[in-house]
């Protein structure tokens, strides 16, 4: 390549001039132009987890039922009766911001396919979405296209999208966030990993042609935004959900045909990722000829096949006496399937085209991108107690519950179809969705949570209590927690304060990881999530899995009766800070810096858990809700609004920091009136503070509160819906 070239070239495909000499001093030689290509791809962060990789492996993530901790497609976890559960949440914020309903819709493609690659068949999709303030002009733009894009791809493809996140604030208005998570199941000795076998074994190209969309996706996704972000659309793939449903179906049938040893789903950087790291794995070399290839346009070039990321595409180690076999079986589903190489001995990866070696270079050369500690540094808050202005319980409660951040979500969820399967068996809008296994009564329960104030105010504590929160989604329905997998989004990673932020997000990971025993068994770090040197706040995304013996005992917040007595477990000390309630007063964006987050006591959650679990197998309880943003009142009012049932106050206090502070480890349960006894005896064993807050009563549409003040339910199920019309 000459000269005059190279540093347009280099920029372009986001190498830096130092990364540029680098691979010159590796190979003793000037790289070619595809030699590039390979670099920028497996060097950039999105690929080599250059920024992360230090702290991430100080991680937990082993226990006697995990199969398959982080390093492969996705983490896999033994949930019993020989069952195996699959599951990974991705980032996809780049493209969407980009072109928000392709952008969406190949962030489910794309984690689905890591599932059924591993031999699972998936089961539940889940998102969690952050957007821009809904007073910003590109909102309502975005907020469609990515929530479409979403529904689209997973009613498409016949899988029910289950549970999610959704949230408005103006730190993301130049950079929304879109997280995908699936979950997937297979039995234990039917799991398939990203494997090469031994040298002879054929490398198969599986789906659809490659096409030039998405070439330098994962170099863009490496990178911050600027004002000439929209010209990246062409580097943001297009799905085809249909595609995505024959590869599934063909690969889950070739597996039955013993003939696969190992497969790679091309995501970020295409068949350049899934080549590299298919063969690297097994400490073995590739050789491919890309004019086998399947292509939609024939004059690409080696460099755009090789960075190519065109969806529903898989590669494939298949045994050479079973090439047969896998073909007719990719026919008969309407697929491409193309033999383009093998595995070989030298521990190289050789690319020819039309002919010609575009490519040598020793694997470990591009699996070896240089491994950064960065330096950073750690903001604290300076705490200021605050003084709230005086209004009516009633007033406050219509003010969070106008808040777009803790609104009903039907607009988003009605566009998915969460009971396709007829597996799922809990409604949408609950503390955990529920998806059978078929196997007797067992089922898996799974959830997602991120508080994004709590994290800005402090990284740790605020990711502490994320896990925490999951643990308590999981526990409410009578999961028995097992495992979680996180999609760690944040800024720029060159700042000293944003690597902070992500170190202390990390430590409090491993400590609250370790307390509530939930190995992170996969994950995800999206870093450069700024625009224009604004970074959004950090938002670990916590994606949690837990199993359920029985589902036929499971609760959920609305699964009470009339007459019912409504009691309050945990004890509540009233912290207001970085809550709900204070927003209603403050701008947050203006008192963050003086906030903190409540702090979660882990053992107490641990003690907790064990009898809230104890009393859901009994039967004891007849509904349990987690009480987390807006506190015990709102948390109240929201199981009143899903079974559109009022409650008849008694002994509740009118202190404020007692109704709306978010302080954790606190479930609110439903009780029998026979089972009260009981129930507190157990409690009271426990050394478990309670207190009974009411009766559920169908003659109450009317909430009266203790200072006076009163709401009609059906008002209140209005003003959760007043966002809509914004979007």
């Amino acid at each position: 390549m000459k000269n005059k070239y190279i540093i347009n070239y280099i920029k372009q495909i986001g190498l830096s001039k130092e990364d540029y000499q680098e691979c010159k001093s590796l190979l003793r030689r000037d790289p070619l132009k595809t030699e590039l290509a390979l670099f920028s791809a497996m060097w950039s962060e999105h690929c080599s987890y250059k920024s992360s990789k230090y702290w991430l492996k100080k991680l937990p993530h082993q226990a006697n039922y995990v199969i398959q901790g982080p390093g492969e497609n996705a983490g896999v976890i033994d949930i019993g009766s020989n069952n195996a559960i699959v599951f990974k949440i991705e980032s996809h914020n780049h493209p969407s911001f980009i072109e928000p309903y392709q952008g969406a819709a190949t962030g489910v493609g794309g984690i689905m396919r890591d599932i059924f690659t591993m031999g699972a068949r998936p089961i539940a999709n889940l998102n969690c979405l952050r957007f821009g303030s809904l007073e910003n002009k590109k909102t309502k733009y975005l907020f469609n296209g990515v929530v479409s894009g979403v529904g689209d791809y997973g009613n498409c493809t016949g899988i029910p999208t289950v549970a999610g996140e959704c949230s408005f604030d103006s730190r993301y208005n130049e950079n929304i966030l879109v997280n995908a998570m699936t979950v997937g199941i297979t039995k234990k000795n039917k799991i398939f990993y990203a494997k090469a076998g031994k040298p002879g074994n054929k490398v198969v190209y599986v789906g659809s042609k490659t096409g030039r969309d998405g070439i330098h996706g994962a170099s863009m996704s490496s990178e911050a935004f600027s004002e000439k972000s929209e010209s990246l659309k062409p580097t943001v793939q297009v799905g085809d959900p249909f595609s995505e449903k024959l590869l599934m179906e063909a690969c889950l049938e070739l597996m039955n045909y013993n003939s696969i040893i190992g497969l790679q789903d091309m995501g970020a950087a295409g068949l350049t990722s899934s080549a590299v790291e298919i063969a690297a794995a097994s400490k073995l070399g590739i050789k491919l000829n890309l004019d086998r290839v399947p292509l939609r346009d024939g004059k690409m070039s080696a460099d755009e096949i090789m960075l190519s990321e065109s969806q529903e595409r898989m590669l494939m180690i298949i045994k050479p006496e079973k090439l047969n076999i896998a073909k007719k079986i990719f026919e008969k589903w309407g697929l491409s399937f193309s033999s383009i190489g093998e595995i070989t001995n030298n521990p190289n990866i050789k690319i020819s085209f039309k002919k010609k070696v575009v490519a040598d270079i020793p694997l470990e050369f591009l699996t070896s991108a240089k491994t950064y500690r960065r330096p950073f540094i750690i903001n604290r808050n300076i705490y200021t107690n605050k003084a709230y202005p005086k209004k009516t319980i009633a007033d406050i409660v219509k003010k969070i519950f106008n808040d777009s951040n803790l609104s009903y979500r039907e607009l988003i969820w009605e566009q998915y179809d969460h009971m396709i399967t007829r597996d799922v068996i809990s409604k949408m809008g609950g503390n955990a969705s529920i998806i059978k296994t078929n196997d007797k009564y067992q089922a898996i329960a799974t959830t997602t949570d991120c508080n994004i104030f709590y994290c800005d105010t402090d990284p740790y504590l605020g990711v502490i209590q994320a896990i925490s929160e999951s643990f308590r989604n999981l526990v409410s329905v009578g999961a028995r927690p097992l495992a979680i997998t996180n999609c760690l989004n944040f800024g720029n990673p060159e700042k000293k304060e944003i690597m902070g932020q992500f170190v202390q997000t990390i430590k409090g990971m491993k400590i609250a990881s370790k307390k509530l025993s939930l190995p992170i068994v996969s994950g995800n770090v999206s870093f450069y999530n700024e625009t224009n040197n604004r970074s959004i706040p950090p938002t670990p995304q916590i994606g949690a899995v837990g199993v359920i013996n029985d589902y036929r005992k499971t609760k959920s917040l609305s699964s009470f009766y009339n007459n019912d007595f409504l009691y309050i477990i945990g004890e509540t000390k009233g912290h207001l800070s970085s809550s709900a309630y204070e927003r209603c007063f403050f701008d947050f964006s203006k008192t963050k810096s003086t906030s903190m987050p409540p702090v979660t006591d882990l053992d107490l959650e641990v003690k907790m858990s064990k009898v809230i679990l104890y009393l859901i197998k009994k039967s004891l309880i007849t509904a349990c809700h987690d009480v987390s943003d807006g506190g015990i009142l709102i948390s109240v009012l929201e199981m009143c609004l899903a079974k559109k049932i009022g409650l008849n106050f008694s002994n509740l206090s009118s202190n404020h920091k007692y109704l709306f502070g978010e302080d954790q480890s606190r479930y609110l349960v439903a009780i029998n009136k026979s089972k009260i006894k009981e129930v507190c005896k157990i409690l009271n064993k426990n050394d478990i503070k309670h207190k009974k807050l009411g009766i559920f009563s169908n003659k109450h549409p009317i909430l009266l509160f203790p200072d006076k003040s009163s709401i009609k339910l059906n008002d209140l199920s209005f003003s959760r819906k007043i966002w809509e019309k914004k979007v």
